[in-house]
C-alpha cells in the first residue's frame, strides 16, 4: 500500500466496498422483490402471550371465533401477528376488566417513551431497545420505535440499510431540523411487526449535532432540548409507547431526547471498564441535565432502571459487579438480567431478534433460557409502564 495515499480516498474505498457487500448480503437474505414478513406463532406461544390456554384457543377455532389459523404437519396450528391482535381485539370485548387483552393507553393515560441510553459500546443497548419494542407491540401495544443513533442498528434490525434505503432523508433530522421541518408522521415507517412502527436512523442525525450550535448562537428556532419532544405531541394519540434507542454519547440528539422522556432506562455490561464507564456517563448526564432544567426542561421521570445485560451467572467478578450496582442503585437495577447467550447473538447475524427467528434453530435448552430471560425484564420493564399509568395490579 502507498504510503502517501490519502486516508480519506481509502477509508471510503473500504467503505464503499464494505456497503456493496452488506447490500449483497441483505439481498441474499431478503431479495428485494421479497416483502419481509414476521414469522407465525404456534397456539402454545400465542396462548402465552395472550394469557390463556391453549386448549381455549382451540374451543375458539372450533367454535368459528375470531382467526383461523394455518393448520400445518401433526396438526400443529399457526397464527399471524395481525392474527394474535385480532384475537386481542374480540377477547377484550367480552373480558371482565378492561385492559385485559389490550394494555394499552387509557383515557388521560400519558403516552410512555422510554429513553434507552449508555454511554460505551457493547452494552447491548440497541438490541435491548428492540427487543424491548416487539415485546411490547405483541403484548398489544402500540409502539414507536426511533433509531436516534447514526449508527442504525435498530434500524438494520428492521429491515433497513440506511445507506441504500434513505437516500433522500427519511430520519428523525427531518422532523427536528431548524430549517422547514417536516411533519413526524412523514418520517414514519410500518414495520412487518404488527403495532409496531419506527422512525430509522443514519449519518443525516449528526447534522443536528452541527447545526445545534449554529441555533443557539442566532437564537433560531425552539430550545434544541424541546424539538423531539414537540415533535412526539404530534403522534400522541397514536401510541401508548416510544421506544428511542439514544446514541452512546451526550450530544444535543441525547439530551433532547432525554428532555422528552419520561423513563430512563440504562443498559449496563456488568464488567469494571463498563461500570467505570458509567459512572462517568451519570456524572456528565447529571450535570448537563441540570443546565437543561434550569432552562426549562423537563426532567421529571416516572421511572429510572438499570438492567444488567450480557450477563454470565457462573462468571464470579461479573456477579460481584451486579451485587456491587445493587448495593448502590437498589430497586433501581430490574431483578432479572439479561443473559448472555448465542441464541440472541446468532439472530444478530441474520439482522433479527430472538422474537423473529424459529425456535428450530437452536437447542432447546439455549433458546428457552435467553427468550425467559428478555421475557423477564420485559416483564418487568411493562410493569413499570401500567404503574405510571395508575395499574398497580396488572
Amino acid at each position: 500500500m502507498n504510503a502517501k495515499e490519502r486516508i480519506d480516498r481509502l477509508v471510503g474505498d473500504h467503505a464503499a466496498r464494505l456497503s456493496e457487500r452488506l447490500q449483497a448480503h441483505r439481498a441474499q437474505l431478503f431479495p428485494p422483490d421479497a416483502r419481509r414478513e414476521l414469522r407465525k406463532f404456534t397456539s402454545g406461544e400465542v396462548a402465552d402471550l395472550l394469557g390463556v390456554k391453549d386448549a381455549y384457543l382451540r374451543k375458539l377455532n372450533l367454535d368459528g371465533r375470531g382467526p383461523s389459523p394455518e393448520t400445518r404437519a401433526g396438526g400443529r396450528r399457526y397464527y399471524s401477528p395481525a392474527d394474535i391482535q385480532a384475537l386481542r381485539e374480540m377477547l377484550e370485548k367480552g373480558a371482565k376488566s378492561p385492559g385485559t387483552y389490550l394494555p394499552g393507553r387509557r383515557p388521560g393515560d400519558h403516552m410512555q417513551v422510554i429513553a434507552v441510553i449508555n454511554f460505551k459500546g457493547g452494552s447491548g443497548k440497541t438490541t435491548t431497545a428492540a427487543h424491548l419494542a416487539q415485546k411490547l407491540a405483541l403484548d398489544g401495544y402500540r409502539v414507536l420505535g426511533i433509531d436516534l443513533d447514526p449508527q442504525a442498528s435498530l434500524s438494520a434490525l428492521h429491515g433497513f440499510q440506511p445507506e441504500f434505503d434513505l437516500l433522500d432523508g427519511g430520519t428523525l433530522y427531518d422532523a427536528i431540523r431548524y430549517d422547514d421541518p417536516v411533519p413526524l408522521r412523514n418520517v414514519i415507517q410500518r414495520t412487518y411487526f404488527t403495532n409496531l412502527d419506527l422512525i430509522p436512523g443514519n449519518l443525516d442525525l449528526m447534522e443536528f449535532e452541527h447545526d445545534t450550535p449554529r441555533a443557539l448562537i442566532g437564537r433560531s428556532g425552539n430550545l434544541f432540548f424541546t424539538r423531539i419532544g414537540d415533535k412526539l405531541a404530534e403522534v400522541q394519540d397514536d401510541y401508548d409507547v416510544v421506544v428511542i434507542d439514544c446514541p452512546p454519547q451526550l450530544g444535543f440528539l441525547t439530551m433532547s431526547a432525554l428532555s422528552a422522556a419520561t423513563a430512563i432506562l440504562v443498559t449496563v455490561h456488568p464488567q469494571m471498564l463498563d461500570v467505570m464507564s458509567m459512572c462517568q456517563f451519570l456524572l456528565m448526564t447529571s450535570n448537563l441535565l441540570g443546565v437543561v432544567a434550569e432552562a426549562g426542561g423537563n426532567m421529571n421521570y416516572d421511572w429510572l432502571r438499570y438492567v444488567i445485560t450480557r450477563y454470565e451467572p457462573g462468571d464470579g467478578p461479573q456477579n460481584q459487579m451486579v451485587s456491587f450496582m445493587r448495593s448502590m442503585f437498589g430497586d433501581h437495577v430490574l431483578n432479572h438480567p439479561v443473559l448472555k447467550s448465542t441464541a440472541i447473538s446468532d439472530a444478530g447475524i441474520t439482522k433479527q431478534t430472538l422474537y423473529e427467528v424459529e425456535k428450530s434453530q437452536f437447542t432447546r435448552g439455549t433458546y428457552e433460557r435467553a427468550m425467559e430471560s428478555l421475557n423477564a425484564v420485559n416483564g418487568e420493564i411493562e410493569g413499570l409502564i401500567q404503574a405510571a399509568w395508575g395499574r398497580e395490579d396488572r
